[in-house]
């Protein structure tokens, strides 16, 4: 049974973009910050300390099953 909120497809695309900035992580500002934001409620995303958007261990699993549709 499927338990996780929806993505849209925009959050999608921010939450693989997160994976692949890597440690240098999103700075807010841009155009899918309120994804990112979104994310963050979701736990998918953190806010660090220097103001950057960096994927959690959460957010890695749902990208792995969702995005690249492997098992997580």
């Amino acid at each position: 049974m499927w338990d996780e909120p929806y993505l849209e497809t925009c959050c999608r695309s921010a939450l693989h973009r997160l994976t692949l900035v890597g440690d240098h992580g999103r700075p807010p500002d841009l155009k899918d910050q309120p994804c990112l934001e979104r994310l963050a409620g979701m736990d998918l995303a953190t806010l660090r300390d220097d103001g950057r958007y960096a994927i959690t261990t959460a957010g890695i699993a749902r990208h792995a099953s969702e995005i690249l549709k492997a098992d997580a």
